[in-house]
């Protein structure tokens, strides 16, 4: 965060001075005023200038942005970045000719970006933010081969009269498991395990 200490006769005079320097306005900025000042007698003896300290608000959705080019191109996968702010889910779509660089086995690279970027975008913002990051489309071709997926293995399940393990998966992709079958009167799911394996088990009932 950009922040400097700048003295004036008055605290207007001071925040002027630290706008100046920092090349912002004041609304992009939080200013704390560590001394008022004193005018003094005759404005001159026993005077003492006002301090404040000015901080430039860094907007976490562009830091993020700022966080992901930089990631991806020393990945040697140059993007561009489409946002969608809904509430406080913030959903960046990254495109590229790399894509799939940037998306890995089953979407592994996509998830550990998702993570870090998770961490970038709350470092800056005062309240939680959720983020979602896709690659042209990929979370959903994903969801409809989980949905596809657990279908298949719920009826392995029903079939074998056993319990079905599933991989581990982020908490994401495990809900979209449990919405898909939570209408399934014959089995039940569950999550067992610690992330990172963390895993969903499908279980007929009996």
């Amino acid at each position: 965060m950009k922040q400097v200490t700048a003295t004036g006769q008055t605290v207007k005079e001071a925040v002027e001075s630290a706008l100046a320097q920092l090349q912002t306005t004041e609304d992009h900025t939080e200013i704390s005023i560590i001394d008022e000042g004193k005018k003094g007698i005759f404005g001159i003896f026993g005077a003492r200038p006002a301090v404040v300290k000015v901080s430039v608000k860094m907007d976490p959705i562009e830091e993020a942005e700022k966080f992901l080019i930089s990631v991806c191109e020393k990945m040697g996968a140059p993007i561009t970045i489409d946002v969608e702010k809904s509430g406080k889910q913030v959903k960046f779509m990254l495109s590229g000719e790399k894509i799939a660089l940037l998306i890995g086995k089953r979407g592994q690279t996509l998830n550990s970006l998702q993570y870090l970027t998770q961490l970038v975008i709350n470092r800056f913002s005062n309240q939680y933010l959720n983020v979602i990051l896709d690659a042209e489309d990929y979370r959903k071709r994903r969801n409809e081969t989980l949905i596809h997926l657990a279908e298949k293995l719920a009826q392995r399940a029903v079939q074998s009269g056993k319990e079905v393990a599933l991989e581990p998966m982020p908490s994401y992709e495990r809900k979209v498991i449990h919405s898909a079958l939570m209408n399934n009167k014959r089995i039940t799911t569950y999550s067992s395990g610690v992330d990172p394996h963390r895993h969903i088990v499908i279980a007929p009932n009996k």
